[in-house]
């Protein structure tokens, strides 16, 4: 039976197909629904979960597979970065059952805060990384991941990008593979990493290098096509399926499936029999360093880009030299649409006040990293999970008490969990003063609503254990915990002036759930009156459901309201009615 899935969903179906037992992970786009459609599948075959954060769910999946059973994490590029530290020591411990990390890069960063290559982390930690081109391979290399991890006693990475991941193709569906759990053995030296044990565990990792180098050059995950012409173009993932659509048969082709280690000797052959050679990649010159390295001359990124996503316009002028448009035009002026704060967002409310007061706001990564944007334009800076309490600690130690006093940080109840529990502990232990407003929506909300440790509800929806967030910042020695509704415009003002003016560190919960959630039923709609004195208070808001026109009068699009009632409060002259 075939089945036209997105490549994340084909990924959980190779997972499926190949025997995986246990699933951990955090979300993070463009990697959650791989994650999310394995939670699917049947309990008493996969276990699956989400974790605090990356690293956790990458130490819970090594420790599956120590313990003999097929086992899975998946993340996005910078998720790599946060699950790094388990995953370099498990090269060198190697597994039982087979491992896959598998990693959702993000050319043009379109929910991402940088562009990232991930294959680099394969060279570096020495673990080999397969990279699908389209949701068949992405199926079909998935399922062969654990069967390489398990034959070479490796982890094994399997990159994606946004395009693959969520793009659709016919996948064929298989059936499961049920593999018995491997013995489980106490076995010290390869399983304990000290340094005297590590010294002898890095010689095995250099002789497994050596025997999957020998692998690169015959492996059917890469393909080698043929058309006869002069110009040879080494490619893979999705820009092998652009440079297919912009070039057809006029090239010939060697599309690498196994990104690290690279062949050598197969690499060369084929350059041979080509006047000209082209590397097309995106993000980083991977495969093109790699090349020139083995004495190859190539074409690389002197005829592209490192920034961002590739097409196939921009492929064949560089290849061919010939022109063809990127997309059908339109000769209408489109109006700009950032990005932009739901309807009902109780985040607006917060970052209303945050701009009212004139605040320094150190940022987190989330829905509420939209705060930074007109009319709000409150944040002041977005590092990586958990760097907004981290940040202002050290911003608050630099600049001194009266500093202090104009700084917060916010972030969300998830990434708090994920990592800012930790950075709240730094400032306590080192005698900070630092405000921290924790923005508990009920919901990990950017990625999609996934549930988290302060919701009561695992990945299948179940009832678990809901951290109680007043207590756990209570025993990490903070005093003064408010909960607050940031819709309460007027108190939540005066919380955050009590609070800011403190000689100690405080924690704010701005305490109201996402709009979007299925439990919120906001009714009606927000009507602008004749009380109306044209002041524009209201859109200071950055409501997407208030509008003014050119002569100054103030609407608002019942299409888009939901009744939320933020508005209502804010104005000065009652001059916005609700409507059921």
């Amino acid at each position: 039976m075939k089945k036209l899935l997105l490549g994340n969903a084909a990924v959980a179906q190779g997972a499926y197909e190949a025997g995986v037992r246990f699933v951990s992970s955090y979300p993070g786009t463009p990697s959650t629904e791989i994650t999310e459609i394995i939670a699917t599948y049947p309990e008493d075959e996969v276990y699956c979960e989400w974790a605090p954060n990356e690293k956790v769910a990458a130490e819970a999946v090594i420790g599956a597979a120590i313990a003999g059973g097929r086992a899975m994490t998946c993340c996005k590029h910078v998720g790599l970065n946060v699950m790094a530290d388990p995953v370099f020591t498990d090269s060198y411990i190697g597994v039982n059952g087979g491992a896959v990390f598998c990693v959702a890069d993000d050319p043009g960063m379109h929910s991402s805060q940088n562009e990232q290559d991930s294959r680099h982390y394969a060279k570096a930690s020495k673990i080999p990384m397969l990279e699908p081109s389209d949701s068949l391979e992405c199926k079909e290399f998935t399922r062969m991941a654990f069967d390489l991890s398990e034959q070479y006693d490796t982890p094994v990475f399997v990159r994606l990008s946004t395009r693959v991941s969520h793009s659709q193709s016919l996948v064929e569906i298989g059936e499961r593979k049920e593999i018995p759990l491997k013995d489980y053995k106490k076995d010290i030296p390869k399983n304990v990493m000290m340094p005297a044990m590590a010294i002898k565990r890095h010689v095995v990792v250099e002789e497994r290098t050596d025997k999957l180098i020998k692998f690169a050059e015959d492996t059917p995950l890469n393909k080698i096509e043929n058309n006869g012409s002069k110009i040879g173009v080494i490619t893979n993932g999705i820009s092998y399926e652009y440079s297919r659509e912009a070039l057809g048969d006029k090239v010939n082709y060697f599309k690498l499936g196994l990104v690290w280690p690279l062949p050598v000797n197969s690499l060369k052959e084929f350059a041979e029999k080509c006047d000209e050679v082209y590397v097309i990649e995106e993000l980083d010159p991977f495969i093109e360093e790699h090349c020139r390295a083995i004495g190859i001359k190539v074409h690389g990124k002197e005829c592209f880009t490192l920034l961002g996503e590739y097409t196939p316009a921009m492929i064949k002028k560089a290849v061919l030299g010939e022109d063809s448009a990127e997309f059908t035009g339109i000769n209408e002026e489109i109006p700009a649409r950032p990005p932009v704060l739901c309807p009902g967002c109780p985040h607006r409310g917060t970052f209303y006040v945050l701009s009212k007061l004139g605040l320094t706001v150190s940022g987190d990564i989330g829905c509420y990293t939209l705060g930074a944007v007109a009319p709000l334009s409150s944040v002041d800076t977005t590092i990586c999970m958990g760097a907004s309490i981290s940040a202002s600690h050290g911003m608050a130690k630099v600049r001194g008490k009266e500093f202090n006093s104009k700084l917060v940080s916010v972030i969300g109840d998830s990434t708090f969990m994920h990592s800012g529990i930790t950075g709240l502990s730094d400032i306590v232990y080192n005698k900070g003063a630092n405000t921290v407003i924790i923005l508990d929506n009920s919901i990990t909300g950017m990625t999609g609503h996934q549930d988290n440790p302060t919701t009561g509800k695992t990945i299948r929806g179940e009832a678990t254990k809901q951290v109680d967030l007043i207590k756990l910042c209570k025993a990490l020695g903070i005093e003064h915990v408010t909960v607050a509704d940031p819709f309460d415009v007027k108190n939540f003002e005066a919380v955050v002036k009590e609070e800011t003016a403190r000689d100690e560190v405080s924690v704010i919960i701005a305490q109201r759930p996402c709009a979007l959630l299925k439990t919120v039923k906001y009714t009606g709609h927000c009507e602008i009156s004749d009380k109306c004195r044209k002041c524009k208070m209201c859109m200071k808001l950055g409501c997407p459901a208030i509008s003014v026109d050119k002569n100054g009068n103030v609407s608002i699009d019942v299409t888009q309201c939901n009744g939320c009632g933020l508005c209502i409060g804010v104005c000065p002259f009652g001059a916005i009615e609700k409507k059921d």
